[in-house]
């Protein structure tokens, strides 16, 4: 049997409840962030300049743009359960669960142990796209078409950061008990602007060893 049967299982609950047509699940909110970033940019997609982010987010925000490639600048702006890395298609959806919560784009989620829906690691792409969902699902496996893949096949470079059946099966569980109005987490993220290596001349250095 397929372990992964439970994954596919678990992306399809989620979708359903969001309102987009597909989920990619991977092993967390960062690495969903990150493969978003990289579609968009291998796409052709990218429509150029720096990443605009809150101030206030989570650190690895930031880092994944610039693993990705993109500049980031931040404004001085209060958000709330989600908000859009502009002016890319992608949406960080981290402290927002709730049903309909599909923003468009590339909306991505994380089910870390202080989540809404935890799982104790996990995350999701959700989308309405088929070819971007197609693309995060081989990226998330080394360029694979998991489970039944012949190494021979694969033609573009991805990562390891799939989901795991067993967290998984943990999402599913917990998708019993996901209420339809869940309010958005509230954290006190500190201040993006204060650190060193977000600093324009920083940033540029970075990107250039790249």
């Amino acid at each position: 049997m397929n372990p992964f049967f439970v994954v596919e299982a678990f992306e399809q609950a989620v979708a359903d409840f969001a309102g987009a047509r597909y989920g990619v699940a991977v092993n967390s909110g960062t690495s969903a962030l990150f493969l978003s970033l990289k579609y968009v940019r291998t796409q052709g997609l990218y429509p150029g300049g720096p990443v605009t982010l809150p101030a206030r987010t989570f650190i690895s925000v930031p880092m994944m743009c610039l693993h990705a490639g993109a500049a980031v600048q931040f404004e001085d702006k209060p958000w709330k359960g989600v908000y859009q890395l502009k002016p890319y298609p992608i949406w960080d959806g981290a402290l927002r669960f709730r049903r309909g919560m599909y923003e468009g784009g590339l909306h991505c989620l994380s089910f870390h142990g202080r989540k809404i829906l935890a799982i104790g690691e996990g995350g999701m792409v959700l989308t309405d796209d088929e070819q971007a969902a197609k693309w995060l699902k081989r990226a998330r496996h080394c360029g694979r078409q998991a489970p039944d893949f012949k190494v021979e096949d694969v033609t573009e470079l991805g990562w390891l950061c799939y989901m795991q059946p067993d967290r998984a099966a943990r999402g599913l569980m917990a998708m019993q008990w996901a209420k339809d109005n869940a309010p958005d987490q509230e954290v006190e993220y500190a201040d993006l602007r204060k650190v060193k290596v977000f600093h324009a001349d920083e940033q540029e250095r970075l990107l250039e060893r790249m």
